[in-house]
């Protein structure tokens, strides 16, 4: 089974268990993305949008053949929404810049929309042609330099209502547990490196007979420095280590980063 990136802020939304065998792709993104920090109830809180274009080409085995694909367009925008309960107060910059994290909880609710290309007559393509909805309750706590977060998450689905040759496909949620573990250096300079298990998203087509239950582990490593007060750089890589439905894929991502307002 083909397995890609079920949910990436600002990345590519592909179907994450699709019905081909031994695939070979390689995907090149890019994303626009936007964020602005606000306040409710007295803590802070942000939304964020993110708009994702991608380059695919590669091939696989379906049905006994082997299958070319080679696709270019937007990807599926994904809109968040993320509020902090508990231990991060909404400030002004001076304020923000005196404070000192100790626990923070907050809940998040990502939305993916169906705006990718997507053609019903290939089975591989850069957007889901379906919405997912992921609400997410997640904890961090600082220690020193070090900050250790974790998160729970569930995803929904629509279903696909033409999937490859016009047939309805509908997969079940996707559970996940996340963690990682932060140090930070310097103001804006810093590294962290995370685990990710998520597990269920098993598929079925026009009612048919349930499969591709995923049952996977992902590691993964970020590292950010900035380049003057406003700009800063993320590098980020990340790597399937246990998959049942073949997750073992490799990503790589650079993000630039630009801030502005709040008196910056």
């Amino acid at each position: 089974m083909l397995s890609g990136i079920a949910h990436s802020e600002g990345g590519v939304s592909f179907d994450p268990a699709l019905p081909v065998q031994n695939p070979k792709l390689n995907v090149w993104s890019g994303y626009l993305a936007l964020a602005r920090v606000f306040e409710i109830g007295g803590q802070s809180a942000t939304w964020s949008l993110a708009i994702p274009y991608a380059s695919l080409s590669g091939e696989a085995d379906f049905n006994g053949q082997r299958l070319s694909r080679e696709q270019s367009g937007v990807g599926d925008v994904l809109a968040r929404v993320a509020l902090n309960l508990y231990g991060a107060p909404a400030t002004d910059m001076r304020e923000f810049m005196r404070y000192e994290q100790d626990l923070i909880v907050g809940v998040s609710l990502a939305v993916s929309a169906p705006t990718g290309a997507y053609d019903s007559s290939r089975v591989v393509n850069i957007g889901a042609h379906r919405w997912s909805v992921k609400p997410e309750l997640g904890a961090s706590q600082a220690w020193g330099n070090w900050v250790f977060d974790a998160a729970a998450a569930v995803t929904f689905f629509t279903d696909n209502d033409d999937f490859y040759g016009g047939h309805v496909r509908r997969q079940e949620a996707i559970w996940s547990l996340q963690s990682n573990a932060i140090y930070t250096f310097r103001p804006a300079l810093w590294a962290s490196l995370g685990a990710t298990y998520f597990r269920g998203g098993r598929t079925s087509i026009d009612g048919g007979s349930s499969n591709g239950l995923q049952d996977n582990w992902r590691v993964g490593g970020t590292l950010a420095f900035p380049i003057d007060r406003y700009q800063s750089i993320k590098l980020s890589a990340s790597d399937g280590v246990a998959a049942r439905t073949g997750n073992n894929f490799t990503l790589i991502a650079v993000s630039w980063q630009v801030r502005w307002g709040g008196g910056m």
